[in-house]
């Protein structure tokens, strides 16, 4: 991989998060029924800061859960996805927030749609991202982000959290890993 570019520093990512917490909670009017849902791994971790985000804003706690669609991609054998587990989390009849670090083709996403659909019937489903860096294959578009990222489509986005990695930024690096 050749030179990276950092493109979001610590204090770049907790204001995009405290940004994103104030849109969430004015979309939505307050946080009654919502729920946030979080991708494995790093849309995990951000779900669970924007839940102490909005705890920190309103005083109220939000649940959180964490997702992985990996069963349910669709360049997996749909055999062994019609046959994966309802995912145990709590959406029916929420107001969702599902959290991921990069939105890309939208694959990802449209996997966690099918998951969060086998364990229920959420009211409405809103897709928080802290980078969208375009090139979507599928029709999918993020309600809040935390910065548009224009890239080539052999950069790389690398989201890097203090919980998995020992640090916080975003960087775009040339070429793939």
């Amino acid at each position: 991989m050749a030179q990276k570019t950092q493109i979001m520093d610590e204090a770049a990512m907790r204001r995009s998060l405290t940004r994103m917490a104030h849109e969430i909670l004015e979309r939505n009017k307050g946080l009654d029924d919502l729920v946030l849902v979080g991708i494995v791994t790093r849309g995990a971790i951000l779900a669970e800061r924007l839940g102490r985000k909005l705890f920190e804003i309103e005083g109220q706690k939000v649940p959180c859960h964490r997702l992985d669609p990996r069963p349910y991609r669709d360049d997996r054998d749909r055999a062994t996805s019609s046959e994966a587990p309802a995912p145990d989390i709590d959406v029916a009849d929420r107001k969702v927030i599902l959290v991921d670090d990069v939105l890309y083709t939208g694959r990802t996403v449209r996997a966690a749609l099918d998951a969060m659909m086998r364990a229920g019937r959420a009211r409405c489903v809103q897709l928080a991202t802290l980078v969208d860096r375009g090139h979507r294959e599928l029709p999918i578009r993020p309600d809040f982000v935390g910065k548009n990222v224009p890239t080539a489509r052999d950069e790389q986005v690398i989201v890097r959290l203090a919980e998995v990695d020992g640090l916080d930024g975003v960087w775009i690096a040339e070429g793939r890993a």
